[in-house]
């Protein structure tokens, strides 16, 4: 009889940039797939992924209208072959070309920056990224963000103790 498989993250969420909330304030979202390898689903799937550091722009020598994802750390997938792929490799995004010309406008005009959110696994068990364009926040913003969190903290604790 053969042994069951190892359950794997088929649908979900894989990766959560939440630093980026603090950092940046978010303008706009937008979804988008992405072109992967093999290795990469199968390290997607099993729930390993990193956003943190990690940034979407134009791709350099690529078409007029092409982004990309930097940074953005996919391990290697252990049980693969000899083909494997590079965990901090340069990813397309897979967007309509009105929507990459008008946020890299907004990048190059206005100094903006598109940040990834989120990246998960859709209904269909397609892998799709979130992204935001956004502006960054200044030191008093963040202490500012900072703040009213934890007075939302300390008002939710005030009123459970009141029940």
């Amino acid at each position: 009889m053969k042994q069951p498989r190892k359950a794997m993250i088929s649908t979900g969420m894989v990766s959560e940039n939440r630093r980026a909330r603090y950092d940046y304030h978010i303008e706009t979202t937008l979804e988008a797939g992405l072109v992967l390898s093999g290795s990469e689903v199968k390290s997607l799937r099993h729930g390993q992924a990193n956003l943190n550091d990690s940034y979407a722009g134009a791709i350099k020598g690529g078409g007029e209208a092409e982004l990309g994802l930097y940074n953005a750390y996919i391990p290697e997938y252990a049980k693969a072959t000899i083909f494997q792929h590079e965990a901090r490799r340069v990813r397309k995004l897979l967007l309509h070309k009105r929507e990459a010309r008008k946020w890299l406008a907004a990048v190059a005009r206005e100094g903006r920056t598109i940040v990834p959110l989120k990246l998960y696994f859709n209904d269909k068990g397609m892998a799709k990224i979130l992204l935001g364009l956004a502006t960054g926040k200044k030191q008093h913003d963040k202490r500012e963000t900072e703040k009213n969190r934890d007075w939302q903290r300390d008002k939710a604790r005030i009123m459970r103790e009141r029940g």
